[in-house]
């Protein structure tokens, strides 16, 4: 079995930075596919950002250019630097490791099969 542990979140103003932290433990677990996902109130969770074992990333279109997904394998975890932050960037932001190697690594594919952490709350001031 495995599990994730987000950690990193915090209160920050607009145009700020914050760097969140996704680390995965147990020995079935892999980061070859991890991704972030996160949650307003009152909103469907929706897909931040993913990274693949080759190392090809995918960004919503609403955080391309400002936020980056790195993985360090070593360490078995993800990160999501967070640059130039917007109010509407608030929200609990959650950690996914792809759980089984046949669901493809996207954020479908995490959405429906993959170990997730508890979440890290992000508020962003204006």
């Amino acid at each position: 079995q495995g599990q994730v542990a987000e950690s990193g979140g915090g209160l920050v103003q607009a145009g700020g930075s914050l760097r969140l932290s996704c680390t995965a433990s147990g020995y079935k677990i892999s980061t070859d596919c991890m991704g972030w996902f996160r949650q307003a109130p009152g909103k469907a969770r929706d897909g931040v950002a993913r990274i693949r074992g080759d190392g090809e990333r995918y960004y919503d279109p609403s955080v391309e250019g400002r936020f980056t997904i790195s993985r360090d394998t070593v360490k078995k975890t993800a990160y999501l630097q967070m640059n130039d932050v917007k109010p509407e960037d608030s929200g609990t932001y959650y950690c996914a490791a792809l759980r089984t190697s046949s669901e493809t690594c996207t954020i479908g594919g995490l959405e429906r099969d993959a170990y997730w952490g508890q979440g890290t709350q992000v508020i962003v001031s204006s």
